[in-house]
């Protein structure tokens, strides 16, 4: 297979050492949210909320050219401190709509409680694909999701399309190893949040410290 088909993300995904511990996660059509907030205390980390750059192959899911702006939101998604999950989700600038406004007070709380509360949104089929090193969105999603002992040299993620009335948000959900391990005895501190960034070039990895996103909406 070459580099480029490795980096294609497919319709379905099938069982291998690999990805079988995974694949009650990847393939589970309802709310992560109340999944992870099952297995117990759920936290939602704001990392960013900007306009920049959508990767290459998320202008393709949307529609829309490549150097066209959309607004990028990445959170972490916790289960008794514990980061299990980066989410990482993308608004077309245009239309504007409700999810322009909804998106824009989110803030720390769940994409997905509000995606499964009303009536309205349809979701499209989802998508999979074992990121590495080569996808714009695996050293993101490292940074967010903590590993003390060396990151793995690959990660599962699913990817769905959401659509509410004229408007569509495409949201990507990275998994950690974490997940389908037992947990320690003793969870690990909570993180603080990180500041938002606005820049209008294109998506750069997670920065502390920086000025606080002034958002349009």
């Amino acid at each position: 297979m070459s580099a480029a088909g490795e980096q294609q993300w497919r319709d379905r995904i099938t069982r291998s050492v690999d990805s079988t511990p995974f694949l009650p996660w990847l393939r589970d059509r309802g709310s992560l949210t109340a999944r992870l907030q099952s297995r117990g205390r759920f936290a939602v980390r704001l990392l960013r909320q900007r306009r920049c750059q959508p990767t290459a192959d998320e202008a393709l899911a949307l529609g829309q050219p490549p150097a066209v702006r959309a607004w990028v939101r990445e959170v972490a998604l916790s289960c008794d401190d514990r980061v299990l999950v980066f989410a990482h989700t993308v608004l077309p600038c245009q239309p504007r709509g409700p999810l322009t406004r909804w998106l824009a007070r989110l803030g720390e709380r769940s994409l997905g409680a509000l995606l499964f509360a009303h009536v309205g949104f349809s979701r499209g089929p989802m998508k999979f694909h074992r990121l590495d090193h080569r996808h714009a969105l695996f050293v993101p999603a490292v940074q967010a999701l903590q590993f003390a002992d060396g990151a793995p040299s690959a990660l599962w993620a699913r990817r769905s399309q959401f659509g509410f009335g004229a408007q569509s948000v495409l949201v990507t959900e990275v998994f950690s190893p974490a997940l389908v391990q037992p947990a320690p005895d003793a969870a690990a501190p909570a993180c603080g949040a990180d500041s938002l960034r606005q820049d209008s070039g294109p998506c750069r990895p997670i920065l502390k410290g920086a000025a606080p996103c002034r958002s349009p909406f």
